[in-house]
């Protein structure tokens, strides 16, 4: 037993619960995602990755602690990936199934309800985004590299886990990779090598962190640090870039002091902000770095806002996760409304002029999506972020703006690396008023109606 197996084995133990018949889905929006029985403390990733043939071999540790009795325990796992050995514990190969989306182990005995379970899995193929109603997601090759966006659930494209939002883990990501390439993971680096041809990269995320927003980026890079106050920020991009990049992100140190103004403390050890040599469609989240396409690097400041916006995700999001994905809007709005917030920081537009801008343009669309459970289908609409956004704004046209900032302040310090509900916000909110909150919750976040936009 190594070291983070007796960290968890010293735990408090976790009271038994019921079996639950059928293991109903821990989240409708996503049915096939997620697992019970177990709670994961911690992934140990152990990835080769041959960049030229688009080859992953990994060896993954899986850390949990059982939370009822069951003969069977299952991961997800991609089809793309072929899993050779599967042990328990540390004791001989357990016997185990990989079908449709899931590994399903058998322990060679039952443990209690609060036991140590240690997954220790030997896989390797290669990599494909899963494709979903959302697009492509997960692991995907590059002309020269590759890069990984998750969300909702892509996790699985490329190591063993409990794809839920919910099961937040520390990490350990090793990747070695060919030379000159460089290889980008979570957390902080506090290994590498080089031997022969090959670099092997090790990041620690000491900070519980969903399964989505795990990411590897290997590419032909430059790091540079960028500022070391109020946090260490990084930038990371081709050579060729540098100007344009030094150009698109010249502002994201003050924004991240204007954020941790409004927001509180900055919830990681530093930020880097990633650009590829790819185009992407969007910029892609993950916990402590956010991902650009080389689109959105062209110099010209275009792209401001969503510099902001991926940034806020590391209070909104990253540190803050919901819990299920009908509360997206606790991501969404809260980053879109970090994008007006800035705005009206730097000496740009108001808050509220932003917000009469988008309360007219959702005027125009339909207005058949409920906020606080908008459907699996609909929920990384634009109206999300934008209505989300106004949710805000129109509370915090009610609270006033000492009490609102204070509110989002309370709010991250009190769920700092946890799980988060939309009535979880509700009850916080209500602490910061004397009135009553209900009308404009069941007008903005329950009804499909778009309400008016409150005067400032």
């Amino acid at each position: 037993m190594d070291d983070a197996e007796r960290m968890v084995a010293a735990m408090k133990p976790i009271k038994p619960v019921a079996p639950v018949a059928a293991d109903r889905p821990l989240d409708p929006y996503l049915p096939e995602s997620g697992n019970r029985g177990y709670r994961v403390s911690r992934y140990e990733l152990d990835l080769t990755y041959k960049v030229v043939s688009n080859r992953l071999d990994g060896r993954a540790k899986v850390i949990a602690t059982t939370t009822d009795v069951r003969g069977k325990y299952s991961l997800d796992l991609a089809p793309s990936m072929r899993v050779a050995k599967v042990a328990v514990n540390g004791r001989r190969p357990a016997k185990f199934v990989h079908r449709n989306g899931k590994l399903t182990v058998t322990p060679t005995e039952k443990l209690p309800a609060g036991a140590v379970l240690v997954f220790t899995v030997q896989y390797s193929g290669t990599p494909t985004p899963l494709r979903t109603i959302w697009g492509d997601v997960g692991w995907e090759e590059l002309d020269e590299g590759s890069l990984v966006a998750s969300q909702p659930n892509g996790a699985p494209t490329w190591f063993p886990c409990d794809d839920h939002p919910g099961s937040k883990a520390t990490y350990r990501i090793s990747v070695t990779t060919d030379a000159p390439f460089v290889a980008v993971a979570n957390g902080t680096l506090v290994h590498k090598t080089t031997k022969s041809s090959r670099t092997t990269w090790v990041y620690e995320q000491p900070e519980p962190m969903a399964t989505y927003l795990a990411t590897v980026q290997t590419g032909n890079y430059r790091i540079r640090t960028l500022a070391t106050d109020p946090v260490p920020q990084y930038g990371i991009h081709p050579p060729r870039l540098q100007e344009a990049f030094d150009r698109d992100f010249a502002r994201q140190t003050e924004m991240l002091e204007v954020f941790t103004r409004l927001f509180g403390p900055y919830p990681f050890a530093h930020y880097t902000a990633l650009v590829t040599d790819d185009e992407l469609e969007i910029p892609v989240e993950a916990q402590g770095l956010s991902i650009f396409g080389a689109n959105f690097c062209d110099g010209t400041g275009r792209e401001e806002r969503l510099v902001a916006h991926e940034l806020a995700h590391q209070w909104f999001g990253n540190s803050l996760t919901l819990y299920q994905w009908c509360d997206i809007w606790l991501h969404e709005g809260f980053a879109c409304y970090a994008e007006w917030l800035w705005s009206e920081h730097s000496g740009g537009r108001s808050a509220h002029a932003h917000a009469a801008d988008a309360h007219r343009g959702l005027a125009r669309k339909p207005q058949d999506i409920v906020l606080e459970d908008p459907g699996p289908k609909d929920m990384f609409d634009d109206r999300i972020y934008k209505r989300g956004a106004l949710t805000l704004h129109a509370l915090r046209l009610q609270l006033g703006d000492d009490a609102f900032f204070a509110l989002l302040r309370t709010w991250t310090a009190e769920h700092r690396h946890g799980n988060v509900t939309t009535t979880q916000f509700k009850d916080l909110a209500a602490r910061f008023t004397d009135s009553s909150l209900r009308p404009l919750w069941e007008a903005w976040l329950s009804a499909k109606k778009l309400p008016p936009l409150p005067s400032p």
